[in-house]
């Protein structure tokens, strides 16, 4: 028996807590009120970030001047790496329960997801030619980082072309994302695993840091913007979605003006 799109949209009242902000409609106005928040927040953490690692944190004894782009690149990879992570849970959230949101959440973070792995293949580009003497080279940390961003530009071209039947989209994304998730550990391990000229991790949960703590509070800094500018874009691109997929939803949820 096939519901009413209408009806479809219309919020779930016996929803418990935060789970009934996984309706469309509820999700629609309290991610437009987050936006703006999560937007300055992230500025603000960012700003702070390049001042503190640009102009506060001392120069490396071995690299020099050039590590800087480190606090870009670091931030960046984590980033690429947790967003896939992200999109793979709410693929698989989904495929069990079949949630519209999930699936919906899973195609707004994938640009964002693509272009942190873009500027981390490209500032660690920038950062490889002084320090290895050139650009690229097959290291294994850096070919499964450039596998993930074709993993992440597959993702969206299927979504492209399967873009008039949505459940054929999300469905073949989702499976194509719990696939590629084999790949998030192998470059997380990589640098134990082979022997490549990456360097090591500087920060990992069973040591201290191998860093001053100025760099690292510059790190963490960028990292805090970085994760904020992905939940801003995120909520910004979803709310797209649900007015490109639930109209109605998203005129519901519009204060009278913004309707008109």
């Amino acid at each position: 028996m096939h519901k009413h799109p209408a009806l479809e949209s219309r919020p779930s009242p016996a929803a418990p807590g935060w789970l009934r902000y996984a309706s469309p409609a509820l999700f629609y106005p309290l991610a437009g009120r987050l936006i703006p928040w999560l937007a300055l927040a992230a500025a603000l953490l960012a700003g702070a970030g390049l001042y503190v690692g640009l102009a506060v944190a001392p120069v490396d004894s071995q690299q020099g001047e050039v590590y800087r782009i480190l606090f870009i690149h670091v931030a960046a990879a984590w980033m690429s790496m947790f967003l896939y992570l992200v999109m793979a849970l709410y693929a698989a959230l989904g495929l069990i329960f079949h949630t519209r949101l999930s699936f919906m959440m899973m195609r707004a973070l994938a640009p964002t997801g693509a272009l942190f792995t873009f500027l981390t293949l490209w500032t660690g580009a920038l950062w490889g030619k002084p320090t290895w003497g050139t650009w690229w080279v097959w290291d294994a940390r850096l070919t499964s980082e450039l596998i993930l961003l074709f993993l992440y530009l597959g993702f969206m071209a299927l979504q492209a072309a399967a873009d008039d039947d949505t459940e054929r989209a999300d469905r073949g994304g989702a499976i194509l994302l719990l696939a590629g998730v084999i790949n998030v550990p192998i470059i997380y391990f990589s640098v134990r695993w082979w022997n490549t000229l990456h360097q090591g991790a500087s920060i990992n949960l069973t040591a201290a840091p191998s860093m001053a703590n100025i760099m690292l509070a510059a790190m963490l800094l960028m990292v805090a913007a970085f994760w904020l500018y992905s939940a801003a874009a995120g909520l910004a691109r979803v709310r797209g979605i649900i007015a490109e997929r639930e109209p109605a939803a998203a005129r519901a949820a519009r204060p009278p003006r913004e309707a008109r």
